[in-house]
């Protein structure tokens, strides 16, 4: 028989979140794109971040047919949150951006996912592209960051919201997300968590 979850955070609900789960405004209005393989993820990190942001929508599929709409946010300024060649620093791009709240599109999946929804969306592709600052350290001990500075989504976009709202704080977003790890990390057992993730939790430290 199959577990009850919350229909909110999508945890068992012996281990439901949403207590944990801020409620908090920003000006800036973030789009996330999440690739289906992520969806039934053991940390769904995109999803906790929709719900604890009032200004957020998390749209899940590959191809997704009302992309202008979803893009053309009056007053807003859309941006893609991917580094790479040509990515702006992202305080660079708030700066050019004329006055304007940022629309902050961010692609949820592992980096091949992520391309192929660029692949799938032109108009995706098309966005001006901006980057996080260097040398952020993610809390995610469960594995070792795929490279430097990679950081799971929801740690992403509290770094991009700090950067465009200086100096409000958007770490409340983070409280389920560090739980989330916790009871991963009981539920394995300290002795196996050692074995298998000490050093992805070293290399991060």
């Amino acid at each position: 028989m199959s577990r009850l979850v919350c229909p909110a955070c999508t945890r068992p609900l012996a281990h439901c979140l949403c207590a944990l789960v801020p409620r908090l405004e920003s000006r800036t209005c973030v789009l996330i794109l999440q690739h289906p393989s992520e969806v039934r993820h053991a940390l769904n990190t995109a999803r906790l971040a929709a719900l604890g942001l009032l200004n957020a929508e998390l749209r899940v599929g590959e191809v997704f047919e009302d992309m202008p709409a979803l893009l053309n946010q009056p007053g807003y300024q859309a941006c893609l949150l991917f580094p790479g060649e040509g990515a702006l620093p992202l305080a660079q791009f708030a700066e050019q951006a004329a006055g304007r709240s940022t629309l902050l599109v961010v692609p949820d999946g592992t980096w091949r996912k992520a391309r192929k929804l660029l692949h799938c969306n032109p108009l995706l592709a098309a966005l001006p592209r901006v980057s996080l600052e260097s040398g952020l350290q993610s809390r995610y001990r469960l594995r070792k960051a795929p490279q430097a500075g990679a950081l799971s989504t929801i740690e992403a976009i509290v770094s991009a919201l700090e950067t465009l709202e200086t100096p409000t704080q958007f770490d409340a977003l983070l409280r389920p997300f560090e739980a989330l790890i916790e009871g991963q990390i009981r539920a394995m057992g300290d002795e196996t968590y050692q074995r298998n993730h000490r050093d992805a939790a070293q290399a991060q430290s």
